[in-house]
């Protein structure tokens, strides 16, 4: 007689592969920090566009390692971030607009694959570990930088769909600040979207900003208690 299978034989399995080194989600996490707290002090400088630039390659490389555990994994992300970071550097000694938008479709378009990536770790883990914990944390916040660049798109496409309180053009900087404010769903009203597509785009981010938490938390206690029993 075959004995049921065990309810909890999938607890010790591995973890599905996912960076090229083990601790690839890790790195790639301490890399977003580093960005979102570096970020505001490049406004001190006279040009903040190399600290920016380089801050961005950081946040790219590392996101490339952190999903290219497959070798097709490994190939869509090199494919996107070495255009991306090219044209972002060449934009910076040869500003072309074309060189800008191609920059920000691509590396919005990496970090839509990272974070599919890492919310596809997550959903296929077998238990909770530091890996899946860390890429829960990067996931939701590179869904902040995934909309502070398509805030910046959209700037780029409509110069006026944004109005903010200095009167100034939406930059990197700000990008990233009203994208964690609405994402957070604080709302401080000092960038307004005025497009309707910004306005979209808000909108989606503060959906996806309250869903998020809740749905990740949810699966993270079922993975916890299912070890548990």
């Amino acid at each position: 007689m075959t004995s049921p299978p065990d309810r909890n034989s999938d607890q010790s399995a591995p973890s599905p592969e996912l960076g090229v080194y083990r601790n690839s989600v890790s790195i790639f996490l301490g890399a977003v920090v580093l960005f979102v707290v570096v970020m505001p002090f490049g406004q001190y400088l006279a040009d903040p566009g190399p600290l920016e630039g380089v801050l961005l390659t950081i946040v790219l490389i590392t996101g490339v390692f952190a999903v290219g555990g497959r070798r097709n994994s490994l190939v869509l992300a090199a494919a996107l971030a070495i255009p991306a970071l090219a044209a972002r550097w060449l934009w910076h000694y040869w500003p072309d607009p074309l060189l800008q938008g191609l920059s920000l479709a691509l590396g919005t378009l990496l970090l839509f694959q990272v974070t599919a990536q890492l919310l596809r770790f997550i959903v296929m883990a077998p238990r909770v570990d530091a890996e899946v914990l860390a890429a829960g944390v990067a996931a939701y916040l590179v869904i902040g930088l995934v909309w502070a660049m398509l805030y910046l798109f959209v700037g780029f496409i409509e110069p006026k769909a944004y109005q903010l309180s200095t009167g100034k053009t939406l930059d990197g900087f700000n990008a990233l600040y009203f994208s964690f404010v609405t994402l957070t769903t604080i709302g401080y009203g000092d960038i307004s979207p005025v497009a309707p597509i910004a306005r979209m785009l808000a909108i989606l981010e503060a959906v996806t900003g309250i869903l998020f938490p809740a749905v990740l938390i949810a699966r993270l206690v079922t993975m916890y208690t299912g070890r548990q029993d």
